[in-house]
């Protein structure tokens, strides 16, 4: 811990000097601090200033807002640079797109360096940005990263928030649940939810259509195929001869709306005895406990969460769990 905080601190040290000066009472907002940056001596944050300009106004306002909480994961000039010259006009011309982009830099409340840290001690963890998916912070050899963009500079502070630089564009998952899935099963090395794609596609395209939809908003708790070997290959290939059984099995595994874990476990929290039921795609409900040991939902333990896809999350679990038949 010792070390890390060195670190940081040198990260603070470094780019005080490349920051402008501003009055001791005069203390700016994010906004200021970026532009004043853009157009100092020794332009940083020129492409940054550029981006929030072409964005929806909103993005400035709230930078602007000097009765904010924010904090800012900001990329330098050379990350926006990175993404060359084609792609960074492309995403400056597409307001859209350019205002997921930089809303997804953006976490609600201060997060100074020693919150981060502190909360790494107990491993990686994810966090809600404004744009609604969630960024993943971890430690690796090389420091702390944001989505794996490395942490060059940190606690630049601001009369509304905190700014903490980044040498890399991140950027939001623009794929749906069944993209992410196709994807990861055909992976030549460490393919995944190879069984899962074999039931979406033996079940009522239905399925496979709502997983599809861009405009959808599900929470899908998908068993690794693992699990799926786990019920035996006479079961599991009845199953997937029974386009009805897989349908029902399948869509007992998705809840209507996007459930991140921080939700779910406070969800659990103000439940009684730690125990919540909760309606699924099939109709019946599915039941989510918590111990010492995880959460669980029926009898399946999560242990991967918030994959994010652009038209809900995926939360991994070690067994197929079974509608009441």
């Amino acid at each position: 811990m010792r070390k890390l905080f060195g670190v940081l601190v040198a990260f603070v040290a470094v780019m005080a000097f490349a920051l402008p000066v501003f009055a001791q009472d005069d203390v700016p907002t994010i906004a200021e601090i970026v532009v004043a940056s853009a157009t100092g001596e020794t332009p940083e944050f020129t492409a940054l200033l550029a981006a929030v300009q072409a964005a929806d106004p909103a993005v400035l306002e709230a930078l602007s807002n000097p009765e904010a909480s924010l904090t800012v994961f900001a990329p330098t000039d050379a990350a926006f640079a990175a993404l060359g010259e084609e792609t960074l006009n492309a995403v400056l011309a597409d307001q859209a797109m350019l205002t997921d982009i930089l809303l997804f830099h953006v976490v609600d409340g201060v997060v100074m360096s020693a919150d981060v840290a502190a909360a790494l001690e107990a491993g990686s963890f994810s966090g809600a940005s404004l744009q609604g998916q969630y960024i993943d912070v971890a430690q690796t050899d090389m420091g702390i990263t944001i989505n794996g963009a490395n942490l060059v500079a940190v606690d630049i502070t601001a009369a509304n928030g905190v700014i903490h630089v980044i040498d890399a564009v991140i950027l939001p998952e623009s794929r749906t649940i069944a993209e992410i899935v196709v994807d990861l099963a055909s992976m030549e090395d460490g393919a995944e939810f190879t069984a899962l794609l074999a039931a979406v596609q033996a079940a009522d395209p239905a399925v496979l259509e709502a997983l599809s939809n861009a405009d959808a908003e599900l929470t899908v708790f998908a068993p690794t195929d693992a699990a799926f070997a786990a019920l035996g290959e006479e079961t599991l290939n009845a199953v997937l001869a029974d386009a009805e059984m897989v349908t029902n099995i399948l869509l007992y595994h998705v809840l209507e709306g996007i459930i991140h874990d921080d939700v779910l476990v406070q969800l659990l929290m103000d439940a009684d005895m730690m125990t919540l039921e909760v309606p699924t795609l099939n109709g019946e409900s599915v039941t989510f406990t918590a111990n010492e040991d995880g959460v669980f939902i029926n009898d399946a333990q999560i242990i991967l969460t918030n994959v994010d896809a652009v038209n809900g999350v995926i939360h991994v679990i070690d067994a197929v769990i079974l509608p009441p038949m």
